[in-house]
């Protein structure tokens, strides 16, 4: 029996022109197109000038689980599967590393067809050092639980990269001047390769100033990574009792130090418990 493949596809973010040779081709011969909005992938075909002659079916988050056993049997039947979301590379903040891995485990081929990525565009239009980075998707909606994911950022060396929804980006932009200081090197992509493209660069404090306004459109942020230092946590251990002596709480005042010294909160925390109990 000829065993099929999975196909992931990236699609165009916004410049239709953007799509490959390969991505036009396979729309017009796979078997089977998942498509996280079929009226979409329908739209794009019809821009691309292509007509797609497998089955259309939807693969959006609220289906995935149920899809995979269906299409998973396709392509150990013989189909060709491709996988395409409403923009960029599928698996990277949006539906298909489910379907890779119940690929993966039937021993089901599986390959890419390169293409667009917020990711790799935002870091490259940055302006900031990117030789090592992380993505982090989106950050928690509510202040609380997004500080708290911030507070990993604080040490961390590689620039950081992730999306944020447009009614959220003020408040993200401002606990992130909270939590990694006003100073910090960042930069908000929005709207990549459309018509608006903008791209704003500067401190943490300049950005959440800017974005006070409202912004609009898809976005991605790129923040700095910290800055390499050789304060020991221990060294520290004054400062934090000298706010909490003011009626800080002792966690409130260890991340306050050690976003101004780029250090471990955790590892100062932990120096100063340790120097209390000596």
């Amino acid at each position: 029996m000829t065993v099929g493949r999975l196909v992931l596809a990236a699609t165009p973010m916004g410049a239709v022109d953007d799509a490959s040779q390969r991505l036009r081709a396979a729309l017009s011969t796979v078997d089977i197109v998942a498509a996280e909005d079929t009226r979409r992938v329908r739209s794009l075909a019809k821009a691309l000038d292509v007509q797609i002659t497998g089955r259309v079916v939807s693969f959006y988050d609220h289906v995935e689980v149920a899809r995979i056993p269906g299409l998973v049997d396709a392509i150990a039947a013989g189909s060709t599967v491709l996988l395409v979301t409403d923009a960029g590379m599928p698996s990277v903040s949006d539906p298909g590393y489910r379907m890779v891995a119940a690929c993966v485990a039937r021993d089901l081929p599986v390959t890419c067809l390169p293409g667009p990525s917020a990711v790799t565009t935002a870091l490259a239009l940055s302006g900031l050092p990117v030789e090592r980075f992380c993505f982090d998707g989106f950050p928690p909606r509510k202040s609380g639980p997004r500080r708290e994911w911030l507070h990993t950022l604080v040490a961390e060396q590689r620039a950081c990269v992730f999306f944020e929804a447009p009614h959220r980006l003020a408040d993200c932009l401002s606990d992130a001047v909270a939590v990694l200081g006003p100073d910090r090197r960042a930069a908000v992509c929005r709207e990549l390769t459309k018509t608006y493209e903008e791209v704003i660069r500067g401190t943490l404090a300049e950005l959440a100033a800017w974005a006070v306004d409202g912004a609009r459109g898809e976005i991605t942020v790129v923040v700095a990574g910290a800055q390499p230092t050789s304060a020991d946590p221990a060294a520290l251990v004054d400062a934090v009792e000298a706010l909490t002596a003011d009626g800080m709480r002792l966690k409130d005042a260890c991340a306050e130090i050690a976003a101004a010294h780029a250090v471990s909160r955790r590892e100062l925390y932990g120096a100063v418990l340790a120097a209390r109990r000596s």
